[in-house]
């Protein structure tokens, strides 16, 4: 029999846990973007500063997925008031990051964090979610379209080489 699966808020104290599943974001983004993202570590804690604000910061939450007392997954999310006198005044959530254990994923996990993201987005008074994905990152983008999201921007990039 499987142990049931339970979602909630995480707290400090899954700090770590968060800091060594997020190797496995760390390791597929390096893979793809060495010039952009460090590599994995087994020195979990390196990343702590990355992750704590996302667990204790104001307008920010964290959400994980937990099995058998281990972190199996978690995810991610602001809320921010944006204001510019071109465009709509309006709260925007966005999703940061989101990670399911690789040898667990296809299970409805990640979908499940989505969700959490997405109530406590509303119970904060925001009126859209948004989140950025790399092109490369296939099921990722196959989740995101399922659950309704839809490509509104581009966004482009250039390396720049040093001038001689």
């Amino acid at each position: 029999m499987t142990s049931p699966l339970l979602y909630r808020r995480a707290t400090p104290d899954d700090l770590l846990a968060i800091c060594e599943l997020g190797q496995q974001l760390n390791s597929l983004h390096h893979q793809q973007r060495p010039d952009t993202y460090a590599p994995a570590t087994e020195n979990f804690a390196r990343d702590s500063t990355h992750w704590r604000p996302y667990i204790d910061g104001e307008n920010q939450a964290t959400f994980i997925a937990e099995q058998a007392g281990r972190t199996i997954g978690f995810i991610t999310v602001q809320v921010t008031q944006f204001s510019s006198p071109l465009m709509q005044p309006q709260r925007i959530a966005r999703v940061g990051s989101v990670c399911v254990d690789e040898r667990i994923r296809g299970q409805g996990i990640g979908r499940a964090l989505m969700q959490c993201a997405q109530t406590w987005a509303i119970e904060h008074n925001a009126v859209d979610l948004r989140l950025t994905v790399w092109a490369f990152n296939a099921p990722a983008l196959r989740l995101y379209e399922e659950l309704g999201y839809e490509m509104r921007a581009f966004e482009m990039g250039k390396r720049l080489e040093e001038n001689p």
